[in-house]
């Protein structure tokens, strides 16, 4: 008679950066070392007005194809990293205190959110980052299965904040603390009044601050790195990591690109400065920082 039990699911397989690649992007991480595995983050307050404590550390990094597209299309999930910069990803992941993605990122890609590098002869990762989901019309919902809510209940990954104007489903509400994360309701404050569609990181910042976060990696998805790349929040951005893969996407994907200021077609959007190019495999990253003048 066969046995009902299910089997285990294999673990997801760990990663290493080679020390030679973690040290050509040292210049470019957050100064302080990420949380220790068992750190807590404050709940109980929320600032009602811009507290003198530093902003958080923001690193912006993604993959793009070589006519700077991140997906195929519109709600289609794509894989442009290699085996190595896969790695630099999760690498990067354990240098900071938290992971931002958009709501559409957390619905199409149901990503982990957690980190799988370990160093050299080391057993697991150091410590895990904190998922943050940016999600003013609670689209995301925390689905039970969500892979961020499941490593969180397994101990493989941290609760999420998730960051919305109201929550409306108290059952989802339930479920993010039931994985040890918060829901921060930060009001209709949140969305830049601009009706551009984007949100006012000064204000998220200053909440993420205040809860004791001194850095945070922003994955993705378009909308999100698309707005941070605009003129009014560039600011925010301590770092740029992106990975070039040797690909075309072609017409029709999602591109990534700064919008232009109008009446301003005759200058530059934005330019990087103290710029390093590191091949890793077949792909290569692109690390550097704003200069001054572009923000």
């Amino acid at each position: 008679m066969a046995s009902s039990t299910a089997s285990p699911q294999p673990q997801p397989q760990l990663l290493t950066l080679p020390a030679y690649h973690r040290a050509s992007l040292a210049h470019y991480l957050p100064s302080h070392p990420p949380f220790p595995p068992n750190h807590a983050i404050y709940f109980e307050d929320q600032p009602t007005t811009f507290s003198s404590t530093p902003l958080p550390h923001l690193t912006l990094t993604y993959a793009s194809s070589l006519d700077a597209s991140i997906a195929l299309a519109p709600g289609l999930q794509t894989a442009l990293s290699g085996p190595e910069t896969k790695a630099m990803t999760h690498f990067l992941r354990s240098q900071h205190d938290a992971i931002l993605v958009g709501a559409n990122t957390a619905i199409i890609d149901d990503p982990s959110l957690n980190c799988r590098h370990v160093g050299p002869g080391e057993g697991q990762p150091a410590s895990q980052p904190i998922p943050i989901i940016l999600d003013p019309s609670a689209r995301w919902g925390a689905p039970y299965e969500s892979k961020v809510l499941r490593l969180a209940r397994e101990g493989r990954g941290r609760g999420p904040l998730w960051v919305v104007e109201r929550c409306w489903d108290d059952d989802a509400h339930r479920r993010v603390l039931e994985a040890k994360g918060d829901v921060i309701v930060l009001g209709s404050e949140l969305r830049r009044p601009s009706g551009s569609g984007g949100v006012d990181w000064r204000l998220l910042l200053d909440h993420l601050a205040a809860r004791g976060i001194r850095s945070v990696m922003v994955e993705g998805g378009a909308r999100v790195i698309v707005d941070l790349l605009g003129e009014g929040n560039r600011g925010f951005v301590s770092s740029v990591v992106v990975t070039v893969a040797p690909v075309w996407l072609g017409e029709g994907g999602v591109v990534v690109s700064p919008p232009r200021p109008k009446g301003e077609e005759g200058r530059e959007v934005g330019r990087l400065v103290s710029v390093r190019w590191v091949p890793m495999g077949e792909d290569v990253v692109m690390a550097g920082r704003f200069a001054e003048g572009s923000q």
